[in-house]
């Protein structure tokens, strides 16, 4: 049995492959890792670099090294006693281009398609025009301009007989049932025309087709029939009058409708991930596609080559509880069969959640937990000085003109995704929600126009992802945020329309399904709750990460995945509760601080952190660095350029990104850090959807913006600012230097599993996706690691990474030697006294006799001030003093990061004696007591 004790995230795509992961595992094993964490690894779209664009579930990657190079490297893992975990896609497949075959099977097919209940696709559309089709939002222009210009042509695969219209990389395959017309412009081909007009009243036209597509590739292999046929192609070019009218007319009787990429938002007729055209949400609910979505999986499980999951966007599935422990049946189904060498107790299971406050996992899905958001938003609470909040409010609000209250924000920004790129979403579950009123005599009056104006203020105000409304209707823990929803509507809505609420309070889950009569009514009352559920957690989504988290900047330290910005600071003892709550509900969930998702990477937010502890500092910074940048702004006709909240946003990343080793006069090494934070600037500007958009960049604006940090950090006219930016960066990095030693200890010793993203054994100054899937030095890493280094001589140079590198390696080593008391181990809070109690957080880990105690600063600048390393000189902990469970009264205590060992007296620990050369201490007993 392979241990679960740490895990290791890895980004896989065509440029690190299996086999790369390969040569690394004896590192891997060195730094005390106990299981590979995989990104997806079956075959994704061509180029991808992240493996969620699945489009073909049935394989593994071959870009990756496919089914041998994972073979290699389980077959490398097992030598070392390692594991592997991977991370699969349950909720969408890639769409578009010409990869995927299930869906292009669905759009030559349509309902006809055996594919066709894979995707969550909504046929039945009250748009006329969609009757029977799919709105295929792929043309890069408007319909008609596409066609006149000739970009959809009409297209012959001669290796298989195939037809179909092409734009760019997209496909759309011509139904069989259309190529009579097509064939019969060729002479020769008239015979096999009519064999394809048959299909029209054909019982099996699907089977048929595949003979007869057959046949006419083996006729094409006659020169003059194939030309013949290439001739009669040109009949269907669209740049001439009559061509244009003809492949009009052939499109209208596909399965699909062509339509520019901009009405997705309006029109869209099938689920999507968010609102990203290119993939399409999958109907895993039904046996079917759960069997052959998870085929490749299951072997992988069985045969031993995988020892646990991670669910990719669990919110987005229509049942995620039943999902769940359906997968667990199976998943300890297939283990139990395993072949001995491969034998597991567990294999455990994770799914990505966002938890919002005062939510919690369900404890009834089978899971192990999720992979970690929230222990990564509870340890940045703990960094941030509650002082700094009230003025670095008030200097955002001076300074950037916009609200400090993160939720209008959100309620904002919801609103806008709500109207704009999930328009087509919403009004699926409008139209839902209007069946259910007209399938009750009751409420057959109510309208449209009053059922999308209560539903968009009751989902501005949802306070959660979603909540899981089942046969019995939704659960008491979802009650609360669903009233809170209500409450927030009626601050909104018109009373005339209060109630509808009530109706809706009923319809979403408020009213026991099997209380509804049976067939249309229930089936519609279930479809929109559904649908509704699938709509509030992409919503949500959209707008905190992908808009809120870009427009408000009190302290970018708080905007990240999974964090509650609108909460800037937490308690030790809040970190205690829920360490406690964590260890009794779910100890093994995941512990992460850093992921391919984040926007910041995990010491970019520990030094911005600092600036709690210095907001007067900070304000004043501010104030002088936008005086010395004024020449640089712009006036444009939308306003200055860029805007006083778009430079404070840039301020703060400097200050967090900046590398102790990057000198501001270092020609080149700031020529690339400035591409890094030029590519941050525009994802930021664009998902702020403020001055410019993905969909329609403002070119004026984001010039301007790019033109004012080229200057910053390029130019000769920006050498004092930079300067200045770097000396403050440099102010700051100790203190957050030592924050990040303190975050990657809790991560490593509080109950769960440390997962550590790759690089960030290294310190981790990344920026939002891309900047986070950089290639990582993993040569540079191995050469530096050493188990047996001194302590003081890392510090002395902690800029190269070295220290922290060391502290997980000491640490993992030691979770390594006893996975129990670190998984299973009773989790103790410790009282802290003394002058500098609130600096200090402190517990102990104890199974059967064997204990832990640890220890780590925090909010520790005052502590640090003058300082140029993250070590506090002892006497500065003054009388502080740490009380511990009286079974250790007496005991001594080895110091895992000294060669020393300490015994506490009158079961009383000075901190100033176990903190004298580390800001973290590990103490343990060397036996059972």
């Amino acid at each position: 049995m392979k241990a679960l004790s740490a895990t290791l995230r890895l980004q896989f795509h065509r440029d690190f492959t299996l086999d790369d992961a390969t040569a690394l595992v004896d590192y891997f094993d060195q730094l005390g890792i106990s299981h590979v964490y995989a990104s997806p690894l079956l075959t994704a779209r061509p180029g991808s670099m992240h493996g969620y664009d699945v489009i073909d579930p049935t394989h593994i990657n071959p870009e990756l090294g496919g089914e041998q190079a994972l073979h290699r490297l389980v077959e490398a893992l097992r030598a070392k006693g390692m594991g592997l975990i991977l991370d699969i896609v349950s909720n969408h497949m890639a769409v578009g281009g010409s990869g995927n075959p299930w869906w292009l099977d669905v759009l030559e097919w349509g309902r006809r398609s055996p594919y066709a209940q894979f995707f969550d696709i909504q046929w039945n559309s009250p748009d006329p025009l969609l009757e029977g089709q799919l709105l295929i939002p792929f043309l890069g222009d408007d319909y008609g301009e596409a066609l006149q210009q000739g970009l959809i042509p009409l297209r012959l695969d001669v290796d298989t007989g195939s037809l179909y219209a092409e734009h760019y990389e997209h496909r759309f395959p011509i139904t069989p049932l259309s190529y009579g017309e097509i064939l019969r412009g060729c002479e020769a081909l008239k015979p096999l025309a009519q064999h394809f007009d048959a299909l029209k009243t054909d019982p099996a036209p699907y089977q048929t087709a595949r003979q007869l597509r057959a046949d006419l590739a083996e006729q094409l292999k006659d020169p003059a029939i194939r030309q013949c046929l290439d001739d009669a192609l040109t009949l269907y070019d669209s740049t001439t009058e009559q061509g244009f009218k003809r492949m009009h007319s052939l499109l209208e009787r596909q399965n699909y409708r062509l339509a520019s990429w901009r009405t997705a938002a309006d029109d869209i007729n099938w689920r999507r991930f968010f609102d990203i055209n290119e993939l399409g949400g999958l109907r895993v609910e039904r046996p079917v596609v759960f069997e052959e979505t998870h085929a490749k999986i299951f072997e992988l499980v069985a045969d031993g080559l995988v020892d646990g999951l991670r669910i990719d966007h669990i919110d987005g599935l229509a049942n995620p509880r039943g999902y769940c422990r359906r997968l667990r049946r199976r998943v300890d189904r297939l283990n139990a069969a395993r072949p001995a060498e491969a034998a597991e107790d567990h294999v455990p299971i994770y799914v990505e959640k966002i938890l919002a406050d005062g939510e919690k996992l369900q404890d009834d899905w089978g899971v192990d937990g999720t992979t970690g958001y929230e222990f990564m938003n509870q340890v940045s609470l703990l960094q941030h000085d509650p002082a700094g909040h009230a003025p670095l409010c008030e200097l955002w609000r001076e300074t950037s003109g916009r609200t400090d209250d993160f939720m209008e924000e959100v309620r904002e920004a919801r609103e806008l995704v709500l109207t704009g790129t999930l328009a087509g979403d919403f009004e699926t579950v409008a139209q839902a929600l209007l069946q259910v009123a007209r399938s009750d005599l009751m409420t057959r009056d109510i309208t449209l126009g009053a059922i999308r104006r209560a539903l968009l203020e009751l989902i501005i105000h949802f306070p959660v992802y979603r909540t899981y409304i089942t046969a019995t209707g939704r659960r008491e823990a979802d009650e609360p945020f669903f009233q809170q929803a209500l409450e927030g509507a009626r601050t909104t809505l018109p009373e005339a329309d209060w109630p509808l609420l009530e109706h809706l309070e009923r319809w979403l889950g408020g009213e026991d399904l099997r209380s509804v009569p049976r067939g249309a009514a229930r089936k519609a009352r279930r479809y929109a709750c559904t649908r509704f559920q699938q709509l509030t957690s992409p919503a949500a989504a959209k707008a905190v990460e992908d808009t809120s988290c870009y427009r408000s900047a009190v302290l970018l330290s708080r905007n990240d995945v999974g964090f509650d910005p609108q909460h800037f600071s937490g308690t030790v003892e809040a970190f205690h509760q829920a360490c406690l709550a964590r260890q009794q509900h779910f100890p093994r969930n995941l512990l992460t601080t850093a992921t391919h998702d984040h926007k910041r990477g995990e010491d970019t937010r520990t030094r911005i952190a600092v600036i709690s502890e210095r907001a007067s500092w900070f304000a004043e910074k501010v104030g002088q660095w936008r005086d010395q940048a004024a020449a640089w702004r712009k006036e444009l006709d939308d306003g200055l350029a860029p805007s006083p909240a778009d430079e404070m946003m840039l301020f703060q990343t400097l200050l967090g990104s900046w590398e102790p080793a990057l000198h501001p006069d270092d020609a080149e090494g700031m020529e690339v850090y400035c591409k890094r934070i030029l590519q941050w600037q525009e994802k930021a500007v664009r998902e702020a959807k403020l001055r410019s958009t993905w969909g329609a960049p403002n070119e004026a604006y984001e010039s301007a913006c790019r033109e004012y940090t080229q200057a910053l950090l390029v130019d000769e006219s920006g050498a004092a600012l930079r300067r200045d930016i770097a000396a403050a960066a440099a102010e700051l990095a100790p203190t957050g230097t030592l924050n990040s030693l303190t975050q990657t200890l809790l991560r490593m010793t509080t109950p769960g599993v440390p997962d550590l993203y790759q690089g960030a054994d290294y310190w981790d100054f990344s920026l939002v996706d891309p900047d986070n899937r950089r290639p990582v030095d993993f040569d540079a890493r191995r050469a530096s690691f050493t188990l047996d280094a001194d302590p003081a001589e890392l510090l002395a140079h902690w800029r190269d990474a070295r220290i922290k590198q060391w502290l997980i390696a000491r640490t993992l080593k030691a979770r390594k030697a006893d996975p129990d008391l670190f998984t299973k181990g009773n989790y103790l809070p410790l009282k802290v006294s003394g002058a500098q109690a609130d600096r200090l957080v402190a517990f102990a880990r104890e199974w059967e006799g064997r204990w832990v105690v640890v220890l780590a600063a925090r909010l520790a600048f005052p502590l640090l001030e003058g300082a140029d390393q993250p070590r506090i000189e002892p006497d500065r902990w003054g009388d502080t003093c740490v009380e511990l469970p009286e079974a250790l009264d007496g005991v001594s205590l080895r110091r895992l990061f000294a060669q020393t060992a300490v015994t506490p007296t009158r079961v009383s620990l000075g901190v100033a004696q176990a903190l004298d050369s580390l800001p973290v201490a590990i103490l343990q007993t060397t036996a059972s007591i």
